[in-house]
């Protein structure tokens, strides 16, 4: 029992301890409550320009986001653009990289084409080179072979004749020369040329002394000049002789010959240097001719021998023209008899005309003098005599 109230005492006094401790806490809280809203105020009116901050935050925070979403739609933008871009670029690359290729690979096709097209043109050349070279060798045997000709005298002799006959047979026409011509004194000519009278023929020879022109040509010193310069003249004097003496026949050739020589350097150093030669030409009447010199005489020939046949073809026309006027005269005579035989035909017609008329004349009045009755009424009459057809035109 007493344990009982001891714990009744004990609870009664907890329970009043725990009810001050209740008010205690009560006023505590009233106190803290009130502290707290103090505090509270406090912190309103210390919190409202944070307030309008953070409003102003987060107006800011608006604006970014919207240039942020505006950022990232032009991001979006300029990556499609540099997709785009970078898609052009790339196919712009590939383009130029083909037309790079194409171009490559047609230049690296013409450049085949031109190595090969040298190459071909090489060796073209290296052919005509070769051809050149054969015909340089063969050319080089043909100055071998005509270095013997001139160091052998017969051999010169038909050098001479062989150009001689070139430049006549390309300048006259054939038939008016002869080649190798027999003289009625035995003796035979290089030429003849057959010119218009009274020249007839001229002879020409093409053989000359060489050898001492050779001579003068290659002496050095002044005395071998000398030397070889006499010899020369002696030597062309004499065939200059020689040829007015053998060529020159009185009543068969011309009164004059032609000597051919076969180098212009002859012809002139003759000419330059050896007066006396060409006056000794000119009394033996031997005219002295080059190849160019002689070319144009011929040429001149050839004009005159022109000339003589067309004044033998037009005297030959006049023959013809002569003929036809007699041919014409005939004629004209044979028209006016058969003029004569159309007027006796005509007047012959004319009288058998006259003569058949009358016939019909006859020959109606015996038709009249068979019926005497009347004609019948409405009949037509007969024809009168006078009436008759006329017989080629022609009455009685």
């Amino acid at each position: 029992m007493a344990r009982m109230l001891e714990a009744m005492r004990e609870t009664e006094g907890a329970i009043l301890w725990m009810a001050g401790g209740a008010a205690a806490l009560v006023l505590l809280l009233a106190i803290l409550a009130f502290a707290a809203l103090r505090a509270a105020r406090r912190a309103a009116r210390a919190t409202e320009p944070l307030t309008a901050e953070i409003g102003r935050l987060g107006e800011a925070l608006g604006r970014l986001n919207a240039a942020q979403e505006r950022m990232t739609g032009g991001l979006g933008q300029i990556g499609q653009a540099q997709s785009q871009t970078q898609a052009a670029t790339l196919e712009t690359l590939e383009r130029r990289l083909d037309e790079v290729s194409t171009r490559l690979g047609d230049s690296l096709s013409g450049s085949a084409q031109r190595t090969a097209q040298a190459l071909g043109d090489l060796r073209q050349r290296l052919e005509v080179i070769d051809r050149a070279q054969g015909k340089i060798e063969r050319l080089s045997g043909d100055i071998l072979g005509l270095q013997n000709i001139l160091s052998n005298k017969q051999a010169r002799g038909a050098m001479g004749e062989i150009q001689l006959q070139e430049i006549v047979a390309q300048a006259l026409p054939a038939g008016s020369y002869r080649f190798q011509a027999q003289l009625s004194n035995g003796r035979r000519v290089d030429c003849l040329l057959e010119t218009p009278p009274p020249t007839g023929l001229l002879p020409v020879d093409s053989k000359f002394p060489l050898e001492a022109w050779r001579r003068l040509a290659e002496a050095e010193s002044p005395a071998a000049k000398t030397e070889a310069a006499k010899a020369f003249r002696a030597d062309v004097g004499r065939h200059l002789r020689d040829v007015a003496d053998r060529y020159v026949a009185a009543e068969e050739t011309a009164d004059s010959a032609l000597m051919f020589l076969p180098s212009e350097a002859i012809y002139a150093e003759i000419h330059a240097n050896f007066p006396d030669l060409v006056r000794l030409s000119f009394e033996k009447k031997v005219w002295i001719v080059s190849p160019s010199t002689f070319m144009a005489t011929l040429h001149t020939l050839r004009a005159v021998l022109r000339d003589a046949r067309l004044q033998e073809r037009s005297a030959a026309l006049r023959r013809q023209i002569g003929t036809l006027q007699l041919d014409a005269e005939r004629l004209g005579v044979r028209i006016k008899a058969l003029e004569t035989h159309f007027g006796q035909a005509e007047g012959d017609l004319r009288e058998v005309g006259i003569s058949a008329t009358k016939i019909l004349r006859a020959a109606r009045r015996l038709e009249e003098a068979e019926f005497d009755a009347e004609p019948p009424a409405g009949a037509a009459p007969r024809e009168r005599a006078a009436d008759l057809p006329e017989i080629a035109g022609i009455r009685e």
